[in-house]
């Protein structure tokens, strides 16, 4: 139950529904701890929370390790203690225990999507949408899952088959978010202002780090430092993509980066490959560049 909860509330909640709902996911992982300290499933949900209602990185690292160690053939365990490292920025030994997990349960969508996340950070694109593709396959109304295809588009430069890709994510707040990022490359600049508006008005504290992204896309840092703060004010367990991000990362030589990822307690991202963006004139902003002013 305490995942369950976690993934709710890290998922679709804010504010004060989303600080009841991780308060009894603590209180149900406490509890199944005590009854069985060495329950592996018990291990997971408490670094899941720790992952994404508290950006405690290293105790939920802590905590997924020692579930696998408590199971070493845990696909679960395998998987979570690879999104762990992710976030660290430890792409390579992520995928290769998101691979290890698939190979177990070869049917889990959200696996093969967070494998195209770390493909598409390494800029290994065909590979990234193959993994995408799959997840999709696997469930096609799965949530979020047509928003990494768009992404692996937006990343090709395509203008076209990323706003395809984004029209076929489930309706609700992926869409929306997968519809603006797409809009960013295209040539309608007023339909992506529009786009970006809307995000902004609807989504200022469920999805400000994918606003941040849309801001990264238009060239805007300034804007998109301003959505990545406002995106930790608030618990956004987006954060926890900054360093598999090909979108934010293009700035990762800026000292604002440098500063936001030593406040958030994120290691350095050493040798995270850049990712191909397509052509630059393809992902500039609009010439008012007028949307949502902080």
């Amino acid at each position: 139950m305490s995942f369950e909860q976690t993934n709710l509330a890290s998922a679709v909640l804010a504010g004060t529904e989303q600080r009841a709902a991780y308060a009894q996911a603590r209180t149900s992982a406490n509890l199944a701890l005590a009854l069985d300290p060495n329950s592996a499933a018990a291990y997971s949900a408490r670094g899941y929370l720790l992952l994404n209602a508290d950006f405690d990185w290293i105790g939920a690292e802590a905590a997924f390790r020692h579930a696998l160690q408590l199971a070493p053939n845990d696909a679960l365990a395998k998987d979570n203690l690879g999104s762990l490292l992710a976030t660290l920025g430890q792409i390579e030994p992520a995928m290769e225990l998101t691979r290890q997990a698939l190979a177990s349960d070869p049917r889990r969508a959200t696996w093969y999507n967070g494998l195209s996340q770390y493909l598409a950070a390494l800029g290994r694109l065909d590979e990234a949408e193959h993994a995408a593709r799959t997840a999709i396959a696997l469930q096609p109304g799965g949530t979020d899952l047509y928003e990494q295809l768009t992404v692996v588009k937006i990343l090709r430069g395509d203008a076209r088959a990323a706003l395809a890709a984004a029209q076929q994510e489930s309706p609700g707040p992926w869409h929306d978010i997968a519809m603006t990022l797409a809009l960013q490359i295209g040539t309608d600049h007023a339909a992506a202002d529009a786009a970006l508006k809307t995000l902004v008005d609807k989504y200022a504290d469920l999805g400000p780090y994918q606003i941040a992204e849309a801001y990264a896309l238009r060239r805007e840092p300034d804007r998109m430092f301003h959505w990545l703060d406002h995106a930790w004010v608030t618990r956004d367990p987006g954060i926890g993509y900054l360093l598999t991000d090909p979108f934010i990362l293009r700035y990762k030589d800026d000292p604002r980066f440098a500063a936001f990822r030593r406040k958030i307690g994120l290691p350095d991202p050493g040798k995270v490959a850049d990712a191909p963006v397509g052509p630059a004139s393809a992902i500039a902003p609009s010439a008012s560049a007028t949307v949502a002013t902080p």
